[in-house]
């Protein structure tokens, strides 16, 4: 496992994993997460890319911060964190709660992300997820959203309460114990609820923010999105009116936590996508590739 450091931007410590060196590649992770959700993933990538996974802001080791959990301050966290680490441009590949920031990252600055892969969430309340929509917003949507509810409820039950995702994440196959007490201990304690439900609680105006993005631009990064159980292509069905390159993906018998339950399957989808543009080169006895926008020699 690469050993974390911290970053300072917008007046938040970011814990930060990388690995690797070569064209920057960002994974921005989502709820019951931390960076270690992409360990497998890193593990493959960075023979070949410098791969970048932080805690997103409240997360993790990261700092509590009291506010700040709306998408575009999200997305200027990573916009920052990109800077403070002196990468110009990146792929930048979002799950769950890390989607929204990935898109409006893209969307605000196509000039610093390369391409763009997301997965396993909706868009804000932008049109094409009616049918997955069709019973109404997960359950825990709600109860995470209520001030100070969910937290009072979970203290001294968090271990339980993260269980059942992780679980239910992966079609009941779980995970393995140290990547399952890693996120327990993430988030255990009321300030680490408090930080976690705060992305629930700022999802309308993200919605807002979503929309008014859409609404005087497309999206024009190459885009990969990718779907599981339960979110299936809706994803892809929100964002095919408003990109201008988009491919959608379904893997099958996978749950939502793709990077822990399929890694192998999500790689297979990655190593390409991400390769597209790079024309090889040979560098101190490997073969590392470089974007371009020529024919490769």
């Amino acid at each position: 496992m690469p050993e974390p450091s911290r970053v300072q931007i917008n007046g938040i410590d970011v814990n930060v994993a990388s690995a690797g060196s070569g064209p920057a590649v960002l994974l921005l992770h989502g709820f019951p997460h931390t960076w270690e959700v992409w360990g497998e993933v890193m593990a493959d990538l960075s023979a070949h890319y410098r791969v970048i996974a932080p805690d997103l802001r409240g997360f993790g080791a990261s700092t509590r911060a009291e506010t700040g959990y709306d998408a575009v301050s999200l997305a200027q966290d990573a916009e920052a964190l990109l800077e403070a680490l002196g990468v110009a441009s990146a792929a930048v590949v979002g799950i769950d709660a890390g989607t929204p920031v990935a898109f409006l990252l893209a969307m605000r600055r196509p000039d610093l992300v390369e391409r763009l892969v997301v997965m396993e969430s909706l868009i804000g309340r932008l049109p094409g997820a009616e049918e997955f929509l069709v019973g109404g917003a997960p359950w825990w949507f709600g109860f995470h959203a209520v001030e100070g509810l969910a937290e009072r409820v979970l203290q001294g039950h968090e271990a339980d309460y993260i269980d059942w995702f992780l679980t239910t994440g992966t079609l009941g196959d779980g995970v393995a114990e140290p990547i399952r007490r890693a996120f327990i201990r993430a988030y255990t304690g009321r300030a680490a609820l408090r930080c976690a439900f705060s992305y629930y609680r700022a999802l309308p105006q993200s919605a807002a923010q979503i929309e008014q993005a859409v609404a005087s631009a497309r999206l024009t990064v190459p885009t990969l999105a990718i779907g599981a159980h339960p979110v299936g292509r809706a994803l892809e069905h929100q964002l095919r009116p408003i990109a201008d390159d988009l491919t959608g993906h379904i893997i099958e018998e996978c749950g939502h936590i793709i990077p822990l339950h399929r890694p192998e399957r999500l790689l297979a989808l990655l190593r390409p996508f991400l390769a597209v543009g790079r024309c090889p080169i040979r560098t101190a006895g490997r073969r590392t590739r470089r974007p371009t926008g020529r024919r490769c020699p």
